[in-house]
């Protein structure tokens, strides 16, 4: 699933995201925690961390898709439920705080049979 979100130089293509989650530029840039200009304005598009930070979404998006049903499951999940062993957090708080590691590490131990 996430080639598909990928230009041939590596960065995100913001209309396909945006296109396949049924988000505005707006929504998008409030998912993953960045001012609604770093989407609208195309030099700040490609700036290492808007690009770092959608990344970090679609990685963990990607990764929930299997277990939750669909890309539109996933997604959910990672802006509404909370994660009792991180706090009650979600997902998205999470990343949008810079700790996307942290939800990588939490999906590990899940994915290796760990309790939340």
């Amino acid at each position: 699933m996430l080639r598909r979100f990928f230009n041939r130089d590596g960065t995100v293509r913001l209309e396909r995201v945006t296109s396949d989650f049924r988000m505005s530029k707006g929504q998008l840039a409030e998912t993953v925690g960045l001012a609604p200009e770093a989407l609208y304005k195309a030099n700040r598009t490609k700036a290492p961390k808007t690009q770092s930070r959608m990344i970090e979404m679609l990685e963990i998006v990607n990764r929930l898709a299997a277990w939750a049903g669909g890309k539109e499951q996933a997604m959910a999940w990672y802006r509404a439920e909370p994660i009792p062993a991180l706090g009650d957090r979600t997902a998205e708080s999470l990343v949008k705080s810079g700790q996307a590691a942290t939800v990588r590490d939490y999906l590990d131990v899940i994915a290796t049979g760990g309790f939340a």
